[in-house]
């Protein structure tokens, strides 16, 4: 018998935009990154997190992103924003932006209402 389940989410990062993208990430969670050694720095865990997958038009190339729910778009999309991600697209009730280092993004209204408030971080708008 063994055991397995997905321990880590990376968020890949060439070394010229790693300084930024540490930055930019360690805000959006409301955390300090963690260095671990010369590669990785800890975020630390991200509660009750789903893995999904989506099926993708053409043209979109293999990724992994992530889904960033919250209960007013509009202001995560700003606080985001200011923070230095940029908005690629608009669509319907989600944005899509880009980290510092180029990483897709989705901004979401709340898709787990079981434990949103749980496990949410409060941000002043």
């Amino acid at each position: 018998m063994h055991r397995s389940r997905i321990g880590v989410v990376l968020i890949d990062v060439q070394t010229e935009q790693y300084d930024a993208a540490e930055t930019f990430w360690a805000a959006v969670t409301g955390r300090t990154a963690e260095p671990e050694d010369d590669e990785y720095a800890s975020l630390g865990s991200l509660d009750r997190v789903s893995l999904a997958l989506q099926r993708t038009g053409a043209g979109t190339p293999p990724r992994v992103h992530l889904d960033v729910e919250t209960d007013d778009v509009s202001a995560e999309v700003d606080r985001l924003a200011g923070l230095g991600a940029t908005v690629t697209s608009r669509i319907d009730d989600y944005v899509i932006l880009a980290d510092p280092a180029g990483h897709p993004f989705c901004v979401v209204p709340v898709q787990s209402p079981a434990d949103f408030d749980a496990c949410a971080s409060s941000w002043e708008s």
